[in-house]
């Protein structure tokens, strides 16, 4: 018996150890701009769009268990792979596209935290320079083991969400009809809403930083089972996560007939319809949400174009030692943040077709990630197994069948 519980707790603690990247990963997909689209989904379209959190969840389970597998089998970040399979000239066309609507997100995480500190009576004027300062101290000063420490923390806070949501009193029956019969009008606005979730829910960037997370954290094949566990552990706090925004906002928004255009005003909103402590545990969500993804974002595309274009990266090298991943990472926030303290900025189309072109661009990524991990070459015997490829490819499909008729609806409907 004692052998079995000193086993177990070996086991956990190897486990608690490696806990990190697949948690992360997920819970800094419920970012502003994700938030922001699951709001307007609920507001906009009721219980009808949770169906799409089902294959979602499918989906990015296997994607970031091909991620840490790659990261873990060949020892490099995914953006490195790509440069040096696909060739310089094809990675910077790529990279171009990901670090323009990465700029977008990253705007539209300090959107994010405007609109949460407004709901609590703080202006956007100190609130962003003061959070954007704090961030940029946690990765250019800390190192990663306290910043995946804090990670983690904010990652919990994320369940907020679930607050909101049931003092909303939803009608869980409707929610189980529609997860099983959705019912929605197939239209441009349609399309653009479950294109932007998938996009929020499986964004491309991602994919680079579930990589390079693992290759940071040092992880070997010996730990691919715990490594798994994460994974599992951290795409089921996302899709959870983003079906209680969902909740909360139909409903209560939805139900009354109440319009809006990001995550700020559900927020504001709520507070009449579900009571104050709704609406500021639906704003304390933002918040934290914004801070965390404002910290992670930028740094897992200075990551990856560093990777793309041969440069140092990682958060426990020194100045001096990567520079042009700080200078990077710096003039990400700068932009991000500078944006959202511009009079009248559009902010509110920034951060919905952020999301949109994270989901027309997550083909792309996803091809080059499929074709990588079934190369022998690199991956030997750890490549794709079929039911992985299957999942992979269908998924690719689908976003690009989604995108064309998004785009090309409209033409149809003049």
């Amino acid at each position: 018996m004692f052998k079995n519980k000193r086993t177990f707790f070996k086991q956990l603690g190897l486990f608690l150890a490696i806990l990190g990247p697949g948690i992360i990963t997920g819970s800094v997909d419920n970012d502003a701009g994700g938030i922001t689209t699951y709001s307007v989904a609920g507001a906009v379209y009721g219980y009808n769009l949770l169906w799409t959190l089902i294959p979602a969840f499918i989906v990015l389970m296997v994607i970031q268990e091909m991620n840490a597998r790659m990261g873990i089998v060949t020892g490099k970040g995914l953006a490195d792979l790509i440069r040096e399979n696909a060739g310089v000239k094809v990675t910077f066309f790529i990279f171009v596209g990901l670090l323009i609507a990465d700029i977008g997100n990253t705007t539209t995480e300090f959107a994010g935290v405007a609109g949460s500190m407004e709901v609590f009576g703080v202006s956007k004027y100190i609130s962003v320079p003061i959070v954007g300062l704090m961030v940029w101290v946690l990765v250019v000063k800390g190192t990663y083991q306290i910043a995946e420490r804090i990670f983690l923390i904010f990652s919990v806070s994320l369940l907020m969400y679930v607050v909101s949501a049931i003092m909303g009193k939803p009608h869980w029956g409707e929610i189980a009809h529609s997860m099983v019969h959705p019912q929605m009008e197939i239209n441009g606005k349609s399309m653009a809403m479950v294109i932007g979730i998938i996009g929020t829910t499986i964004a491309p960037w991602m994919q680079f930083y579930m990589q390079s997370a693992v290759i940071e954290k040092g992880l070997k094949m010996k730990h691919y089972r715990y490594m798994l566990l994460d994974i599992i552990i951290g795409c089921l706090a996302t899709v959870v996560v983003a079906f209680f925004i969902i909740v909360a906002c139909a409903s209560t928004l939805h139900e009354n007939g109440i319009v809006i255009n990001e995550a700020k005003d559900a927020a504001l909103a709520l507070k009449p319809l579900a009571g104050a402590l709704a609406s500021q545990a639906f704003a304390f969500g933002l918040f934290i949400a914004s801070i965390f993804s404002a910290t992670i974002l930028p740094l897992a595309t200075a990551f990856y174009v560093c990777e793309a274009f041969g440069f140092e990266a990682g958060i426990n090298k020194k100045w001096d030692e990567a520079k042009e991943f700080y200078v990077l990472y710096t003039s990400i926030l700068i932009i991000g943040a500078a944006i959202i303290l511009i009079p009248g900025a559009p902010l509110i189309i920034i951060s919905l077709w952020s999301q949109v072109v994270n989901g027309m661009l997550l083909p792309v990524v996803l091809i080059c990630m499929i074709l990588l991990v079934n190369n022998k070459k690199i991956m030997g015997k750890y490549v794709n197994k079929p039911i992985n490829n299957i999942i992979g490819w269908s998924a690719v499909v689908v976003l690009v069948s989604l995108s064309a008729v998004m785009l090309l609806m409209p033409l149809f409907n003049k």
